[in-house]
């Protein structure tokens, strides 16, 4: 399902996915390698019209892998070792945009964030429909969330 969506499925989750990405301006991306063994790469998030959105270099390995098998997972970055701010993990698919008002929208946000914008068609562009997610932070609130379609929201308080 696409950020919208998602968001008013889970706000709880979905609130604190996007408080983290727009702070840190930058989220890893896990892909598949063509032989199935793992990738993980930066990539800077934006939340253009609905969707969450993932630009990327012309031809990059992780484009390449996402345009072969759109099975990814986006991570929050966590800059504390005890991960006391807590990190967001969306797993789903990317979809690659071709939409040319969603890609001017996309090279807006950028330019609003940035003062420079990608130059078409020289990049690629891929929203992310999310499928499940989960949260989890040790900080002075300890708790861990899952959310997936079908089993909704569950919370626990983080021990250990």
């Amino acid at each position: 399902m696409r950020w919208e969506e998602f968001a008013l499925a889970c706000p709880e989750l979905a609130g604190r996915g996007e408080e983290r990405l727009r702070a840190r301006e930058l989220c890893l991306v896990g892909t598949l390698r063509a032989d199935g063994s793992p990738r993980i790469s930066p990539v800077e998030p934006d939340f253009v019209a609905g969707h969450l959105l993932l630009g990327m270099m012309w031809r990059s390995r992780k484009a390449l892998d996402l345009q072969r098998d759109p099975r990814c997972v986006v991570h929050s970055c966590v800059c504390d070792r005890r991960g006391t701010e807590g990190d967001v993990k969306l797993y789903g698919r990317a979809a690659q945009i071709s939409d040319p008002e969603l890609r001017a929208a996309y090279r807006a946000a950028v330019r609003a964030r940035l003062d420079w914008e990608p130059t078409e068609p020289d990049y690629h562009l891929f929203a992310i429909e999310i499928e499940s997610a989960g949260f989890m932070s040790f900080g002075d609130e300890r708790v861990g969330m899952a959310w997936d379609p079908e089993r909704g929201l569950r919370r626990w308080e983080v021990t250990g």
